[in-house]
């Protein structure tokens, strides 16, 4: 990528909160054939010591170890209850539900993770390590390692791309799906194929696929989205923790290589339907994500289907509007 893209790619972040270009299209080729069999899941392994400073401002959190084909997965923990567990998006980590978090603990078992490549979790080499079906089979080894049949999966950004394909490839084990700022997969590969403004705005997803992409990033500027001061000195400890060739990996394997003119991301194979009920938040400031890629999201999901979109939030909908996403979010999942 070249440092006039850079350049331009961190004021992006900086004025709209989206900027990483998350537009994480799913995983495109070869997604559907995720399973629950995407993973071995070994022992769990239980963090002994604390290692996260931040669970200091969660009361009650405690943090562990799952092992998912012999790649640690990290991940916080707090409350009882029905589990509910949160994936983050790029570039993020397990942090970025603290808003959300407490509130949910009231009632469910709240597991927010550190996807791999990022922070505490383990950062394997090779792109085919961040393929889709692993970071499904990563879901799948958290979600086995509690006690429970099922759990409610939340997702941000590529966080939303793997709990979609989560929901599709193991229906058993979703009770319902929050999808922050990633539209349904049909929904991108049509905007992806049709839209001017959103091929333009997902550029960044193919310079990320650059051979020397990663040596241009840093922990600091990673965290240029972050608007508090406090929260942003975590946010560059844990991407100085974290492997930066692992979060592009995510582009590498999963995004559509353009060839020639095509800026389509066509796959003929028809998505499954999703099973269980569906809230979306989307917040209508995103520059990477359009809204437009909500559009008919009802097709492709045969239960209960709710959007909300939020005006004046970024692409981080979660802490941009962290009050009213909580809210919403506790009263729809609290609710029969």
């Amino acid at each position: 990528m070249s440092p006039r893209r850079i350049q331009h790619f961190s004021t992006l972040m900086r004025s709209h909160g989206s900027a990483l270009v998350c537009v994480l299209l799913l995983f495109f080729a070869g997604a559907e054939s995720s399973s629950a069999n995407t993973a071995e899941v070994s022992s769990p392994v239980v963090a002994q010591d604390p290692q996260s400073p931040e669970l200091a401002e969660l009361p009650g959190a405690t943090e562990g170890f799952v092992d998912s084909g012999g790649v640690k997965i990290h991940y916080v923990t707090m409350g009882n209850g029905p589990l509910l567990v949160m994936i983050h998006g790029f570039p993020d980590y397990w942090y970025s539900w603290r808003k959300q978090m407490p509130a949910l603990a009231e009632h469910f078992q709240v597991v927010a993770v550190d996807q791999r490549g990022y922070n505490l979790s383990d950062k394997p080499e090779g792109v085919s390590e961040y393929a889709m079906p692993k970071l499904v089979g990563d879901l799948v080894a958290v979600v086995e390692h509690f006690p429970q049949e099922r759990a409610t999966i939340v997702g941000h950004d590529w966080g939303g791309a793997v709990a979609w394909q989560f929901a599709m490839s193991v229906p058993q084990l979703t009770e319902r799906l929050v999808i922050l700022n990633l539209p349904h997969p049909n929904g991108l590969r049509r905007e992806l194929a049709n839209n001017p403004q959103q091929q333009a705005n997902s550029q960044y997803a193919r310079d990320f696929q650059a051979e020397d992409a990663a040596s241009k990033l840093d922990a600091k500027q990673l965290a240029g989205w972050v608007t508090d001061a406090d929260a942003r000195s975590y946010y560059v400890a844990a991407f100085q923790r974290s492997s930066f060739k692992g979060m592009l990996n995510y582009y590498k394997a999963n995004y559509p290589r353009q060839t020639g003119n095509a800026n389509t991301a066509a796959d003929p194979t028809p998505s499954p339907k999703v099973k269980c009920p569906v809230l979306m938040f989307h917040g209508l400031e995103d520059q990477a994500l359009l809204p437009s890629g909500l559009n008919n999201t009802w097709e492709w999901v045969e239960n209960d289907l709710t959007i909300m979109t939020i005006p004046g939030a970024g692409h981080f909908v979660q802490q941009d509007a962290g009050d009213k996403v909580t809210k919403h979010m506790v009263r729809w999942l609290t609710t029969d």
